[in-house]
Order: C-alpha cells, then sequence, then structure tokens
C-alpha cells in the first residue's frame, strides 16, 4: 500500500442496521424509571431525560480512499453535525494523506474554533476521525488497537451500568453503576430514596462486588455533598458527573469538601484542552470522556496521556457499547475499566440479543477483549449507508 494514499470523500451517512425482535423479558426493564438530570427543576420534563432531549439522532461518517477502502465512525445529535461534516470539514479533508490521522484531527480542531470546536463541533470531529482510523486499519490491514501500541491487557474488566443490579450479577460482572433517580427538587425524601436504592444495590451485589452512582448533571454542589456523605457507609468506588460540566469551581468545591471520596468526570467534556485543566487542577479523581462525542479516538487518547502525567487513570463513557472504546481502553496501561451502558435487553434476555453495532464483541462473564479484524472490526454492509442529506 502507498504510504500517500489520499482521501476522496468525506460524507456524512445515516446507517440503518436489520433489526430483529428480542426473546420475551423475565420482566421490564428499569429504563422507565425516573432518573435525576438537569431539567429536574422543571415538573413536566422532570421524569426522563428522554421527555426533553434532543431528537436529532444518530449520523455517521464515511471516508473513502482513493482505491475504494472506506472506513466509519459514529456519533450522535444528527443534522448540525452531519452540517459540519459536509459543509465544512470535508472540502478541506479531500486530498489529504489517509494516514496522517494527528494532520487531519488538527486541521477540523483549528477550522472549528471560529464557532466553538467543543459542542456540536465535537462531535462531528469525533465521526471524522473514528473513520480515519477505522480507514488507516484497513488500509494497513491491523486492528486499530495495534496501530495505538498493541494490547496493554489481557482481557477488558466491564462494569455494568443501569438500575437491574441483580440481573448484572447473574450476567457475571463483578461491579455495578447505578443512575441516580432524585435530585435536589425533591428534597429530603429524594435522598432518603437515593440511600434505599444505594443499600438495595449493596446488598444484592455483597461485599465483594464494587457499586458506583451517576448524577447526571443533576446536582449542585451543596447537594453533592449531602448525598455523598449519607451514602458514605455503602462503600461507593466513585460518585459521577454530580454537576453541570462547566462548573469547573463547582467540582474544585466539591474536591475540597469530600477529600475521602473517589470523583468522576467528563463524559460531557470535550477536547483535551477541558481534561487537561481538569487533571492538572486535580477537580476529579477519574477521567471519562466518551470517544464518539470529545473529539474522537485522536482526543481522547491525548486525553488519556494527559491523565497519565498527572497520575490519573480514565475510564472511557460507554467504552464497550461500540469497538471504539474497546480498541483504546485494549490498548491503554492506564484505562483499568470499561462500561457496558445501555442496555437494550430487559433482565432474562441474553447479551447476545443486546442492540449493538455488527462487529462489536460482548462481554462473557464481565470480560471482553477486541475484534482482531483490520480497522475497528465493524462488520457493516455498505448498502446500510446513505448519504445523510439526500
Amino acid at each position: 500500500m502507498r504510504s500517500d494514499i489520499k482521501i476522496v470523500d468525506v460524507r456524512a451517512v445515516r446507517l440503518t442496521v436489520p433489526e430483529r425482535a428480542p426473546p420475551p423479558a423475565r420482566r421490564p426493564s428499569w429504563g422507565g424509571a425516573e432518573v435525576a438530570n438537569p431539567m429536574s427543576r422543571y415538573p413536566r420534563l422532570k421524569r426522563h431525560r428522554s421527555l426533553w432531549y434532543a431528537r436529532w439522532g444518530p449520523v455517521g461518517c464515511k471516508v473513502t480512499a482513493e482505491d475504494g477502502t472506506w472506513g466509519l465512525g459514529l456519533t450522535t445529535h444528527g443534522r448540525p453535525v452531519a452540517a459540519v461534516i459536509d459543509d465544512h470539514f470535508a472540502p478541506h479533508l479531500v486530498g489529504e494523506p489517509c494516514l496522517a490521522t494527528e494532520r487531519c484531527w488538527d486541521l477540523m480542531a483549528r477550522m472549528a474554533r471560529q464557532y466553538g470546536a467543543t459542542g456540536l463541533a465535537a462531535y462531528a470531529l469525533s465521526a471524522v476521525d473514528l473513520a480515519l482510523w477505522d480507514l488507516k486499519g484497513k488500509l494497513l490491514g491491523q486492528p486499530v488497537y495495534a496501530l495505538l501500541g498493541g494490547p496493554a491487557h489481557d482481557d477488558l474488566f466491564c462494569y455494568a451500568t443501569g438500575n437491574d443490579t441483580d440481573w448484572y450479577v447473574e450476567l457475571g460482572f463483578a461491579a455495578a453503576k447505578l443512575a441516580c433517580p432524585y435530585g435536589p427538587a425533591d428534597g429530603a425524601r429524594g435522598l432518603d430514596a437515593n440511600e434505599r436504592l444505594v443499600a438495595q444495590a449493596r446488598e444484592v451485589l455483597g461485599p465483594d462486588r464494587e457499586l458506583m452512582l451517576d448524577c447526571w448533571m443533576a446536582f449542585d454542589v451543596e447537594y453533592t455533598v449531602r448525598l455523598a456523605e449519607r451514602l458514605r457507609p455503602y462503600r461507593l468506588k466513585w460518585i459521577e458527573d454530580y454537576l453541570l460540566p462547566e462548573d469547573l469551581d463547582g467540582f474544585a468545591a466539591v474536591r475540597q469538601r469530600l477529600p475521602w471520596q473517589t470523583l468522576a468526570a467528563g463524559e460531557h467534556w470535550q477536547l483535551p484542552e477541558a481534561f487537561a485543566f481538569a487533571a492538572g487542577h486535580r477537580l476529579v479523581d477519574l477521567l471519562q470522556p466518551d470517544i464518539q462525542w470529545c473529539g474522537g479516538l485522536t482526543a481522547a487518547q491525548k486525553i488519556v496521556h494527559a491523565a497519565e502525567a498527572a497520575g490519573l487513570q480514565t475510564i472511557l463513557h460507554g467504552g464497550s457499547n461500540t469497538p471504539y472504546g474497546q480498541h483504546l481502553t485494549y490498548a491503554s496501561p492506564s484505562m483499568p475499566w470499561i462500561e457496558v451502558s445501555g442496555f437494550k435487553t430487559a433482565p432474562g434476555v441474553p447479551l447476545t440479543e443486546l442492540g449493538r453495532l455488527p462487529g462489536t464483541p460482548l462481554p462473557v462473564n464481565g470480560r471482553l477483549r477486541p475484534s482482531d479484524a483490520p480497522g475497528f472490526g465493524l462488520e457493516i454492509e455498505e448498502a446500510w449507508l446513505e448519504p445523510f442529506f439526500a
């Protein structure tokens, strides 16, 4: 293969994967239950993020080399992200070397500064960057984790996120993370209910499995401190995502007031600079970028290295849900765990029925290993892709 093979097309796409109906569940999943969120102060939008979440849907990016080889990257927030890809990034990437992932990432990150490289632009940057890495692996005939330095683990320890804790134990997970249902708007009763949920999960998990709590941007400083103190007897491994992501002074205040509690954040931070600041100022103990949101694999690897330099660990948000996170985690010594979130199967439905991208390995007894196929190992047929803007 020529080392200077060029990009000939960059295009936002829609992916349609054939679906099949799952078998009957033992009981309904927890997914419709109330979850604390930033809109909990508004009663009509309070119960669940689905009541107000942007409905732009998923979007992908297909990058094609001059020999016809193509790579695929996926993210979310459809139309506006697709517009950034097609209208701004694509014309400037055509003609660039396919293997120059650092150069292409830098071009896009710098171009987007005029309107803000974080937010929706970071989602677009993520999709294109992941497509470039998928393409690079295919062109070189190597799995992406090999291009990142090879395996750093024998396999990956997975933890499950959701509130069907008994089901996760049955599936063989040795760690689970709860979605916190109540926040400041619910007052003392909400604190009591949160404690009951954590206590029940701890009883199910027993003393030897780890338990964490996801607060999804729903709290303020005072509520975070009060809840953490209430939950101290249940030995939470960490509490995450408890403040609005921009409230950096708040993160510093929580860190000062809870010196004994491991704290985590980063799902809603984007680009390496935000994580470098958090690591340098010790705002949290654990960084949690989302590889499909933070700027792609190139950005996520920079974040991992910044964390390593500060003596911190990184665990991707939803890292095992796609092969993108699996490959980076597998190649990174300072990434000890990987998250299995967004369960699409209710209790009793095997993980093989989990809604996932074809070619994405599933955990078995709480462990997994990425695909060895070239690129990210996605098993996506080209016929399943169509231009986002027809």
